[in-house]
């Protein structure tokens, strides 16, 4: 106790920090309504700005930027006629849903409640956080299942162990989102998609010079360990002694709690296993055994050196969300059959239905934060703001050291108005990748600056798909939880893994040490 108290009086003026930030954050209006207002912030600047001529290129057209007035008559019947089809398509969306359908079934039965006491009984504590970060970054080989099923199960894993569930979400979230470009030992779809855009920018300078799509891979790997590092001593030390005061007021009853499993708990959880275990038994066979497996994708959509089951374009990375509906739909009935908790198939669609009927909130403000963010796209408003950083620092003439630096904080604030990861770096890559080659500085190195910045901010940009949803997990335990709530719990992890990690990247640069396959630090320029 006496431990907590001085963490608390040491993190004092933090704490009076976050808090004011959290009480400004919440006394925004509803994120759904935040959202409508700022759609209609984004209609009238566009409008103000339509006639403006501005000289920074498109590096994906190579025309002038142009700001589209979404007042227009043409815009706003376009955007009246496509509000259907944004929703509708909008990313996470179908994600979440189909995700929690398989979730809900496992919870609805108690599979997920008797697993989670079986694994935290043989877990020493201390050793939650961690583990639980470094399994959020292990979650980015699944792209973005993560969010939809490591979040959610950091809350309940740290409630059933007696600690605060929004400090699990903290931990979790931090892994998944803040730690995007760590690579857990297994490279991501994101390692592809960025190597093939950095290589189309450098080539903009130097048609010759290709991009391995590994080329940050010994860097990303050992940023691993750092981001681990620093999840647990910010979730230990300044996030839990901070929400101890903060009363979880949300729906108990169906929360983990610490208890023995009954006779009856532990058959269903060995027969739960064993299907889990068929479950992988069949995808894997369904991979290896054939010649030509139908989960890779096709050669003509894989670069060279790169895995045809680890791509973006393969069925396998497409039907992520498929296999976690299956892979906790089939555990889930077979836990409630042989369990006693299910009767008949009636209870299986009960527990679907309970799982929707929790997402009714989300799909509200995933379908005003869908329409937002059509609207900032079509606008060309952050592709504006992200061309002027870019040129702006390209300007200021900085030593290689700090141009680097202003590499990543231009990726972080950039990444506060552009949501995607492969259009930011597609906008300002195209800029930054050449500049630097003319300073000696190569593709690699520009690359690994720009991740570290975009993966430091995504844990505190509300223009994150995914953002609404993680408010919503907070809210399941603390009712007036909000966009300030959130904001307040990652804003430590998002500024300490912009000064650490940039300073582990500027290390890996002093130390000449690789930062990945076929990576290099220096690039000739031509003459």
């Amino acid at each position: 106790m006496s431990e907590q108290i001085t963490a608390v009086e040491k993190n004092g003026w933090i704490n009076r920090a976050l808090n004011t930030i959290e009480v400004v954050g919440n006394k925004l209006p509803d994120p759904a309504v935040l959202f409508a207002l700022l759609m209609v912030i984004v209609w009238v600047l566009s409008w103000l700005l339509s006639g403006v001529s501005f000289d920074e290129l498109n590096p994906r057209t190579g025309e002038a930027i142009q700001i589209v007035n979404l007042l227009s008559g043409d815009a706003l019947t376009t955007f009246s006629s496509n509000i259907v089809n944004t929703f509708v398509t909008f990313p996470p969306l179908g994600v979440v849903l189909v995700a929690m359908l398989g979730l809900g079934v496992a919870e609805y039965t108690g599979f997920i409640n008797a697993g989670l006491r079986s694994i935290l009984s043989v877990t020493p504590r201390m050793l939650l956080t961690p583990v639980l970060i470094a399994v959020g970054i292990l979650s980015h080989v699944a792209v973005d299942a993560g969010y939809v099923l490591v979040v959610p199960l950091g809350a309940v894993i740290f409630y059933a162990a007696g600690r605060h569930p929004l400090a699990g979400i903290a931990a979790a979230f931090a892994g998944v989102s803040g730690g995007f470009s760590a690579t857990f030992f297994v490279p991501s779809s994101l390692d592809p998609l960025l190597a093939g855009l950095t290589q189309a920018s450098a080539q903009i300078l130097d048609p010759t010079v290709t991009v391995n799509p590994l080329n940050n891979y010994f860097f990303t790997t050992a940023s691993t360990f750092l981001i681990v590092a620093i999840g647990w001593f910010l979730t230990d030390k300044v996030i839990e002694p901070r929400l101890k005061g903060t009363k979880v007021d949300g729906d108990t009853s169906q929360m983990v709690t610490m208890e023995a499993l009954k006779p009856n708990e532990l058959r269903g959880l060995k027969a739960a296993a064993i299907s889990m275990l068929a479950v992988i038994g069949l995808l894997a066979l369904s991979i290896v055994l054939p010649e030509n497996t139908p989960w890779a994708a096709k050669p003509e959509d894989v670069l060279p050196g790169v895995n045809p089951l680890l791509t973006a374009a393969a069925p396998l990375m497409k039907s992520i969300v498929t296999i976690i509906f299956v892979f906790f739909l089939v555990p889930g009935i077979v836990y409630g059959y042989v369990s006693g908790s299910v009767k008949s198939h009636r209870d299986i669609v009960a527990g679907m239905s309970h799982a929707m009927s929790g997402m009714g909130y989300y799909i509200v403000m995933a379908f005003f934060c869908a329409l937002f963010l059509y609207a900032f796209s079509q606008s060309n408003l952050g592709v504006l703001m992200a061309l002027k950083g870019a040129n702006a620092l390209k300007e200021m003439g900085l030593p290689l050291g700090m141009t680097l630096v202003g590499i990543v904080l231009l990726s972080g604030f950039v990444n506060l108005v552009v949501g995607s990861a492969s259009a930011k770096w597609a906008l300002i890559g195209a800029i930054m990748v050449p500049m630097l080659m003319e300073l000696g500085i190569s593709p690699d190195l520009t690359q690994a600056a720009y991740r570290v910045g975009d993966s430091s901010t995504n844990i505190i940009t509300p223009l994150l798909p995914y953002f609404p949803l993680i408010v919503v997990f907070c809210q399941k335990y603390v009712k007036n939880s909000g966009i300030g709530t959130l904001v307040a719990l990652m804003l430590p992890f998002s500024v300490m893994m912009l000064v650490l990690w940039t300073a582990f990247l500027l290390g890996f640069w002093a130390l000449n040490i690789p930062l990945g396959i076929d990576s290099s630090y220096q690039y000739l320029p031509v003459r």
